[in-house]
């Protein structure tokens, strides 16, 4: 393989990776969307659904160039929620 093929090859599988990381970020995006909504309208909610997408996002960043995201608590969803009602 040419030195031309390789790194077509490479830049192929890096962008791959970050295309992945983006779809899982966006979930993990929209759960955490999902779990502010919950919050903010009083009603039972868990950071489950967040959490097992982070544990994939950083995952998949031990096998990449991806960067990696934080565990959320329901705390930490909780503390969001407040700053964000007391800034209206």
């Amino acid at each position: 393989m040419s030195v031309h093929e390789q790194i077509t090859a490479h830049t192929r599988k890096m962008h791959s990776h970050l295309e992945a990381f983006q779809r899982m970020d966006d979930a993990r995006e929209a759960a955490i969307e999902q779990a502010v909504a919950l919050c903010a309208s009083g009603e039972a909610f868990t950071t489950d659904e967040i959490n097992r997408i982070t544990a994939r996002i950083n995952d998949h960043a031990q096998r990449g160039i991806s960067p990696t995201r934080p565990y959320v608590t329901s705390e930490m969803v909780a503390a969001y929620v407040q700053r964000k009602l007391s800034a209206q």
